[in-house]
């Protein structure tokens, strides 16, 4: 059983920032791991229904995870986290954004006032073996339009997240 949490602020200088908190039945270390290795990645990462195409990872601050998907009906979408900071097993800060197969970021195809890059903080907190895990997101250099963007997809990212991180749950299950 995993519990869940989302809020949604402004923060100072008028962003919006989404949080999502999630607890998993699984050690930090762990939880922290299936972040840190492509390998892992692959297999809970993304929409559920979505395919893995190749992926790159170079997890290191200054690195890059560059990866495809397909979409159910055959659409290839490419991403992108350029990381700044990471901790083990504590943080990890990355830009989040949509890129095309070279690796420059892109606008989202389900939007031209999408943030060109999302700001992403992950913590890891454990206890009692279980593991807290909260998502701090924001748009950066983001025009007024963009930021309104994002600050109207609340729902939409609540919704991804949370099947992200039921396929992660689910994962952790099978190599708990």
């Amino acid at each position: 059983m995993t519990e869940s949490s989302v809020t949604s602020k402004e923060t100072p200088g008028n962003h919006h920032e989404f949080v999502y908190t999630r607890v998993f039945n699984a050690p930090r270390e762990l939880v922290f791991k299936v972040w840190s290795e492509v390998d892992h990645l692959k297999k809970w990462w993304g929409p559920r229904g979505f395919e893995w195409g190749t992926a790159k990872l170079d997890f290191r601050p200054g690195g890059v995870f560059h990866y495809s998907m397909r979409t159910p009906d055959g659409i290839e979408m490419w991403g992108k986290f350029e990381y700044r900071e990471i901790e083990e097993p504590e943080k990890i800060v990355f830009v989040n954004s949509f890129s095309d197969a070279e690796g420059n970021k892109i606008r989202a195809p389900f939007s031209p006032t999408f943030p060109l890059e999302v700001l992403n903080i992950l913590t890891f907190t454990e206890h009692e073996g279980k593991t807290t895990l909260t998502l701090a997101g924001g748009p950066i250099h983001a025009s007024e339009e963009e930021r309104n963007t994002y600050k109207g997809m609340i729902e939409s990212l609540k919704q991804g997240f949370g099947g992200t991180f039921d396929q992660l749950s689910d994962y952790l299950a099978t190599i708990s």
